[in-house]
């Protein structure tokens, strides 16, 4: 079952609605059980091919109908005016080649997820609140925001999926925030790229340099992490589909 509603964010820039997708488990009316909880970026894309942006969703709703994994997701709908999305899913200022200067207000989006969305969504379901069994993940400028969430909030979140994450536009600022953090032991991340999203030149060697420097900075951190490059994959929502078994597998293979 996936409950739709109508939101505000009220500490970013539109007030305009966006949409909150609740997935609950078919068992869910029929026990007391409680949940872990699984946060997703671009909610619009996760569940409903008739909501996504590009006309084809991860098909979240199908995974987790086939594996009756017993798992709520919540997954809220991004800001598509203008250049909002690149401001509220990234956490530092950048620089966005024909677009120019990009104010960075992921922050600003974690901190509502974290003391307005997760508060009301314990509140409202019957949820196991703690962190080891709270998630994140998120593409692209979402893959980005779910590996900041991990680190800078990793009190609240133990786990996290980021996929073809956009850490390229500000690797110096993630380098500093994970050399910074100390992290809890039981922290798991989940990072990839395809194949056909790094050009054989140099831009492509520093694309994936930087996947596996993060990687590699995370685990000397304290994190178990996961880095692979996927062969034939491209940066679309298709693609990250085929990854949903591997990510939640590593994510969840003991909740």
């Amino acid at each position: 079952m996936i409950l739709v509603s109508k939101i505000q964010i009220p500490t970013l820039p539109t007030k305009k609605d966006r949409r909150l997708y609740v997935y609950l488990p078919k068992e869910y009316e029929k026990t007391d059980e409680r949940y872990p909880v699984l946060y997703m970026f671009d909610g619009h894309n996760v569940f409903y091919n008739s909501h996504a942006t590009y006309g084809k969703s991860w098909g979240m709703k199908e995974y987790l109908t086939r594996t009756h994994l017993p798992l709520i997701v919540v997954a809220v709908e991004c800001n598509h005016e203008g250049n909002q999305r690149l401001s509220e899913y990234s956490p530092y200022d950048f620089n966005a080649r024909g677009m120019g200067r990009i104010e960075g207000r992921g922050k600003e989006t974690m901190d509502w997820i974290v003391n307005e969305l997760k508060p009301y969504i314990d509140e409202t379901y019957r949820t196991i609140p703690d962190r080891e069994h709270t998630m994140i993940a998120g593409s692209s400028m979402g893959g980005l925001m779910a590996l900041y969430a991990v680190v800078a909030y990793n009190e609240v979140f133990s786990r996290a999926a980021a996929l073809s994450p956009s850490i390229m536009l500000c690797m110096k600022e993630v380098r500093s925030l994970i050399a910074e953090t100390k992290l809890q032991k039981t922290t798991r991340v989940y990072m990839d790229v395809g194949s056909t999203e790094v050009p054989e030149n140099r831009r492509g060697r520093g694309l994936l340099a930087d996947l596996f420097d993060t990687a590699a900075r995370l685990t000397k951190g304290g994190a178990q992490v996961a880095a692979q490059l996927v062969p034939g994959a491209a940066h679309c929502e298709a693609d990250w589909e085929k990854r949903i078994p591997v990510f939640m597998d590593y994510l969840g293979d003991d909740l």
